[in-house]
């Protein structure tokens, strides 16, 4: 958005909502999002960021942003942690793509701990206290927004209903067969096919339908300057189905030791596995046996996402080191998966293995 047209144009867009008058002022460009535009200008006193999608073929953009915006209208007036939509544009004759422009959340990613340089996230792993208590509230968060009813938000229709759970397996699987067809072995992952036949030889039942976030990591959780929370940001992959996907997207992302995102944010001072699992739980009202499943789909479907950048890679549509980078954390999180598969196959059989004793009272 540093180009003075963008700002004029998207000035004039404004004017047309009805969104308070006057110039744009404090134009800069925010960094976050590996692929969307993000800058940030204040208007009639208003600081707003406006979220460009990427130039991309088809309606690919224009769905992801109309659905994006139908989840953050849904979602006003919920105490789930979001930022307050302004208005979306699905038309690429104001910006050349499609946007939407939403309140700025003063705050920072927990994901830029990883650079040296930034000083908030520097002062944050300071203090191992608050770095625990905002671990806690991003679970918290995920778990709030597990909580909520479809239907009365008005989004039953955004998913396909009954059975999302047994088809997710199948859904990825055709995403990574599509990944090989362009490109041969070059885009291989190793152990794929095998989560993936586990995957569907152990489907879980449905669970009742929920709000899934669908990217839910702690790139996509905005820390308040000010103290006051946490928002949860980047909704293009919302859908309706099981929220215990993100539950479980939420834990293989968090930085423990051995996860591919550990570098992210070294010495961190969040909460183990364990407590984001109990806030989850707590806040959603919702069970997680069934959890361990979802770890393995969790893992099998991010890997699957982050090779799409590694196939565009090889296609030349992508810079080569990013891609190259994202496979090798798709490899990483395939092998996790596997593992994790294993040991719940392992805990099946010692608990099919145990003899079952009936307990008197006397």
């Amino acid at each position: 958005m540093s180009a003075d047209p963008d700002v004029f144009a998207l000035r004039a867009w404004l004017d047309a909502q009805g969104v308070e008058g006057g110039a744009l002022t404090d134009v800069r460009t925010l960094r976050g999002g590996t692929q969307n535009q993000i800058g940030a200008f204040v208007r009639g006193g208003r600081a707003l960021v406006v979220r460009r999608q990427p130039v991309r073929e088809g309606s690919a953009g224009v769905d992801s942003a109309r659905r994006e915006a139908r989840v953050l209208r849904a979602l006003a007036g919920t105490d789930v942690p979001h930022p307050r939509l302004v208005g979306v544009c699905l038309t690429a004759d104001v910006l050349g793509t499609p946007f939407q422009v939403s309140e700025l959340v003063e705050g920072t990613s927990l994901w830029e701990a990883a650079d040296p340089s930034d000083r908030e996230t520097r002062a944050l792993r300071a203090e191992p206290s608050r770095m625990h208590e905002i671990g806690a509230q991003i679970a918290t968060g995920f778990g709030v927004l597990a909580r909520q009813d479809p239907r009365a938000l008005g989004l039953d229709d955004l998913g396909r209903g009954a059975g999302w759970v047994a088809r997710q397996p199948e859904r990825w699987g055709r995403v990574l067969r599509t990944q090989r067809a362009q490109v041969g072995l070059a885009a291989r992952l190793e152990g794929a096919d095998e989560i993936h036949d586990w995957l569907v030889d152990h489907v879980p039942a449905d669970d009742q339908p929920g709000v899934v976030h669908g990217d839910a990591h702690l790139g996509n959780v905005l820390v308040h300057r000010d103290g006051s929370g946490v928002s949860i940001i980047d909704w293009e992959l919302a859908t309706v189905g099981d929220p215990l996907l993100d539950l479980a997207e939420l834990l293989v992302t968090w930085p423990t030791p051995g996860s591919p995102y550990a570098w992210r944010v070294r010495d961190h001072g969040l909460p183990d596995e364990a407590v984001v699992i109990d806030q989850w739980r707590a806040a959603s009202g919702r069970s997680v046996d069934r959890l361990p499943w979802f770890r393995v789909l969790a893992g099998y479907r991010l890997a699957v996402l982050l090779e799409g950048t590694h196939v565009r890679a090889l296609q030349g549509k992508a810079p080569q080191e990013i891609g190259a980078d994202l496979h090798r954390r798709a490899q990483e999180l395939m092998r996790n998966a596997l593992y994790t598969s294993a040991l719940i196959n392992i805990s099946n059989e010692s608990a099919a293995d145990t003899p079952r004793t009936t307990h008197v009272e006397l």
